[in-house]
């Protein structure tokens, strides 16, 4: 049986809708992606804007300072952020000593050095004891080095300096949101560029490419700064960092290249709530986008 032309083209666009990203085709798709320095998997606090929980990183480069429970929640198959990434040197030590012992056996010399009669088996064993009293005592200071975060800093290392966010740095974020969204609809990676970190314009650039290869382009018009308020500021190193919560409304649709809505409203608007995080350095004057998360 042959279908009309007609069943053909409606077919064929709702297998197209069903294979691109869901409504949330804004800009980061609705996902929480992008790094907040040390504080990237630590939640930002709740606002009067956003006082329900945040998200976790769906994606971020940042590595992780708890270990993931399985590879499935680990950002793109992150490596498992546990003892060895931790305590490097002691996985060398105790991988030398066992390197040693098999080493050892495969020679045919026995376990480490080996032994012969009593005296042998009793040096044996002393020095399995010393060895073993090294790394139990080793474990236990390094153990508790890594439990112990000094004060004024988060675990990973970064500084927890608050700062002071000015109006004219309030202004600027509302601006960035305005600006990104424009910038995400007419896809231009050059304007992006200066208001994204490398991080965020190169997962803007994989979603848009997601976009043209299935024949199709994310709009998002029309955007109305609602309300929104400071989570937190800090800074690290040379780096300054603002969390903001922002919620705003606007038309997102998704259009074939001929310009015909598959997804979303060009009529109904869009009421979003999220978190952006802004970061500068010292002496560069300009915030730029580095994080967005989403809430509930």
């Amino acid at each position: 049986m042959r279908l009309p032309k007609a069943s053909l083209l409606v077919l064929m666009l709702a297998a197209t809708s069903l294979s691109l990203p869901g409504a949330d085709a804004r800009p980061g798709g609705g996902y929480s992606i992008g790094s907040r320095g040390g504080r990237t998997y630590s939640a930002p606090p709740p606002t009067r804007t956003s006082p329900f929980a945040v998200r976790p990183m769906d994606r971020s480069a940042a590595q992780s300072a708890a270990p993931y429970g399985t590879m499935a929640n680990r950002p793109y198959g992150g490596a498992y952020n546990g003892y060895p990434q931790r305590h490097p040197f002691m996985t060398g030590f105790v991988g030398g000593l066992l390197g040693a012992g098999l080493f050892g056996l495969l020679s045919g010399h026995g376990l480490f050095w080996g032994f012969h009669g009593l005296t042998s088996l009793i040096g044996f064993l002393f020095q399995v004891a010393i060895i073993g009293a090294i790394v139990l005592w080793l474990l236990r200071r390094l153990g508790g080095a890594s439990r112990r975060i000094p004060s004024g800093s988060v675990a990973s290392g970064g500084g927890n300096t608050t700062v002071t966010i000015t109006p004219d740095d309030y202004r600027a974020f509302q601006r960035l949101l305005i600006d990104i969204q424009a910038a995400w609809s007419s896809q231009n990676l050059r304007a992006l560029s200066t208001m994204a970190t490398p991080e965020m314009v190169s997962i803007f650039n994989e979603q848009l490419s997601e976009y043209a290869s299935r024949g199709a382009r994310n709009v998002t018009s029309g955007v109305q700064f609602q309300q929104g308020d400071l989570s937190e500021a800090w800074r690290e190193r040379n780096l300054t960092y603002a969390t903001v919560a922002m919620r705003y409304s606007l038309f997102d649709i998704t259009t074939d290249m001929s310009g015909n809505v598959i997804d979303g409203s060009s009529t109904e608007r869009l009421t979003v709530t999220e978190l952006w995080t802004f970061v500068k350095a010292d002496g560069q004057g300009n915030w730029v986008l580095s994080a967005i998360q989403q809430t509930g």
